[in-house]
């Protein structure tokens, strides 16, 4: 099974290669005195495996309680699979795991709704013309994929979710007229969720900052784990962490706020789209 890093085991990551940078090392170095590859501790290091000798590593580096302690906890936690595992047919890459621990989920899509907020008619119309799936029962197990998925919202630590949506995405028919209506009357009744917000960016903006594509960036509740801007496309799918690009992604999503309709504004464009 392909490991697929959380927050956690990507903080992991990060720490191990503080400590053996702090030690003035190369990873050729930590190979060598531990026997291992220099290959294996770059995979530790890249969060590429799932994290385990990581005792030696601390040994290595001094690390001594309660630093060792935290470290070792939070190395066990990253070995913990999550209920996505149960679905590595469907999700691709790490997204999920980490949305999964988010605490604010931030998404700008200019052709669909947001995943965590699709009906079960929509989401099947969706996948079914994207996915080129070869059966039912293909499309049935993303269908309960992402219901399970959806959970997330009903959490008592649930993420704040924002999502913009082009008025092009709540104008397309996707699924028929009678699908469609269903999915604005419920991103209506999604609005009315606190740890909801939902914007519209309408036609007669023009041309905006969201023209670019599609993204969401991840934010978290620890301080320790720095936002991770997310891009989804058909040749794969690109995780941004670099500070500078995060702070670009940011301003890019206010500027998608400013422009776009108030979530009042936004709630009255969809109930009335959902009448037409």
């Amino acid at each position: 099974m392909t490991y697929r890093p959380t927050v956690r085991g990507r903080r992991l990551a990060r720490e191990l290669r503080r400590l053996r940078e702090n030690q003035g090392l190369t990873l050729q170095d930590v190979a060598d005195r531990l026997g291992w590859s220099r290959a294996t501790v770059s995979r530790l290091e890249t969060g590429q495996t799932r994290p385990r000798d990581v005792a030696e590593l601390l040994d290595l580096y001094g690390v001594t309680s309660p630093d060792r302690d935290a470290l070792l906890t939070l190395s066990r936690e990253a070995r913990q699979m999550g209920w996505w595992t149960a679905y590595v047919d469907v999700f691709s890459g790490s997204y999920v795991g980490l949305e999964d621990e988010s605490s604010e989920i931030r998404n700008w899509d200019s052709q669909l709704v947001h995943g965590l907020l699709q009906t079960e008619d929509y989401a099947r119309a969706v996948i079914t013309a994207g996915r080129f799936l070869p059966s039912k029962a293909d499309i049935d197990r993303r269908i309960h994929a992402r219901k399970q998925r959806q959970a997330l919202l009903d959490r008592e630590d649930a993420p704040h979710l924002h999502v913009i949506l082009d008025e092009s995405a709540v104008r397309r028919p996707i699924g028929g007229d009678s699908v469609i209506r269903e999915q604005l009357l419920a991103l209506v009744t999604a609005a009315d969720r606190p740890n909801v917000t939902i914007q519209v960016m309408p036609y007669a903006s023009g041309a905006h900052a969201g023209l670019d594509g599609r993204f969401t960036i991840l934010s978290f509740q620890d301080p320790a784990d720095p936002d991770i801007a997310y891009v989804e496309g058909t040749m794969g799918d690109v995780y941004v962490e670099s500070a500078e690009a995060i702070t670009q992604h940011r301003t890019r999503f206010e500027r998608i706020e400013d422009e776009a309709l108030s979530p009042a504004e936004s709630v009255r464009l969809l109930a009335e789209a959902a009448k037409e």
